[in-house]
């Protein structure tokens, strides 16, 4: 014969279901600052490839390495917020390394690269409202023992 349940052990499992709620709701937020620090850091990448393709269609050696240079620091210029991206949201580790490359790659060797994760940050669906669920929330806790 199975007897009444512990107040005791309700309470803890009331407490290990609403700390997991909340785990889960904190990651969600840390995946969404991490895409739109990732979209951020895009919006660098993408004036920089821009800044690169104008240089190339320099006739004049001198302004086109000036105008690879300002690329370049664009690039670099992304460099802090995809590694904050990073760290809020892993996906985001990618972008950061291939932004970091820059200083020892090339960065027309990297364009390809830098515009699919980009295009990836810029067409993220983590910043959307979740779908409607029929779960419903968790029962409230009682402070009463």
């Amino acid at each position: 014969m199975i007897g009444r349940p512990n107040p005791r052990t309700v309470r803890r499992l009331a407490v290990v279901a609403t700390a997991i709620i909340g785990v889960g709701a904190v990651l969600s937020a840390c995946s969404t600052d991490g895409t739109a620090l990732a979209q951020q850091a895009c919006s660098h990448v993408n004036r920089s490839i821009k800044l690169l393709d104008e240089a190339e269609h320099q006739s004049d050696p001198a302004a086109s390495a000036a105008v690879r240079q300002k690329a370049y620091l664009q690039l670099r210029d992304a460099l802090p917020i995809s590694a904050q991206a990073a760290y809020a949201d892993g996906q985001w580790q990618a972008l950061m390394t291939t932004v970091a490359e820059s200083n020892r790659v090339a960065e027309s060797t990297l364009v390809p690269a830098l515009q699919a994760q980009c295009q990836e940050a810029d067409s993220s669906v983590f910043g959307q409202q979740a779908p409607p669920t029929s779960i419903p929330p968790p029962a409230p806790v009682s402070s009463s023992p």
